[in-house]
């Protein structure tokens, strides 16, 4: 187990392959860093260093109840890379890691020399979407995660991957639920990136699966749109974790854009 102590919480994460080229990867919820392992082996094999770490209230990072709105996530991520000596990097986000790759990009932009939007959407929450994320904290924090696990398994994956849905199965029952109720706390109070989109001016790929219920392809075309030269990829078979689910797939259209940045 690797661990930083920074921003005031300690921090687990991995940190594998050298040299200067960093690849820096971040979960969605409620999962952990072990979403990203087909992409830490493969990309680090392939000569990146690639980091990914476990978000605070997740996994074996410092779970801190309350609300945690996205700039701290973003904080978090900056304050790790700044321990581990990295400056520039390529940063990748699934879902909630998508939002927090926009608020990063909204933050510092200089540090970053691509972008992966895997299965996230960039508008600001609804009234009606912030209740549901609130109620639904309500009863994390209430009933722990298994219910809500279980209700969710075959949204999250596709049910003709089975395998993989065990893997994302144990991750959301293994989410503390203080942790994912303050990560939804801060969700709903997210602004609108529409307009952090267009200032982005690095290689950005948006990723998302033909069968995804929660981030659909319309929410990826409305931000491939709206970046500039982005490359758009649709992979079929999967839904919310394309990732996991097609990681040959997702991993080619990653490589394509590291290729670039």
């Amino acid at each position: 187990m690797t661990t930083a102590n920074v921003n005031g919480i300690t921090i687990g994460y991995d940190d594998e392959g050298t040299g200067d080229d960093v690849l820096v990867l971040v979960h969605g919820h409620p999962f952990d860093r072990s979403m990203w392992r087909p992409q830490v082996e493969h990309f680090s094999a392939a000569g990146w260093r690639v980091v990914a770490a476990d978000l605070r209230g997740y996994g074996e990072s410092t779970v801190v109840p309350g609300i945690t709105p996205l700039d701290v996530f973003a904080s978090d991520v900056a304050a790790l890379l700044d321990h581990l000596g990295v400056g520039r990097f390529v940063l990748g986000g699934l879902s909630m890691g998508g939002q927090i790759v926009l608020e990063c990009a909204r933050r510092f932009p200089g540090r970053l020399r691509g972008l992966v939007l895997a299965d996230t959407f960039a508008q600001a929450e609804t009234e009606q979407g912030r209740r549901n994320r609130n109620d639904m904290a309500d009863r994390l924090l209430r009933e722990g995660m298994s219910g809500y696990a279980t209700e969710v398994q075959w949204k999250m994956v596709a049910p003709h991957n089975r395998a993989v849905g065990e893997h994302v199965a144990r991750m959301m029952h293994n989410a503390p639920p203080e942790g994912a109720a303050a990560a939804l706390r801060g969700r709903a109070e997210r602004p609108d990136y529409t307009e952090t989109l267009a200032a982005i001016t690095v290689p950005t790929l948006v990723v998302v699966g033909s069968d995804d219920e929660y981030t659909p392809v319309a929410d990826a075309e409305y931000m491939h749109e709206r970046v500039p030269g982005s490359a758009l990829v649709v992979v079929d078979g999967a839904a919310h974790m394309p990732n996991l689910e097609r990681p040959e797939v997702f991993n080619a259209a990653v490589a394509d854009l590291l290729a670039q940045a």
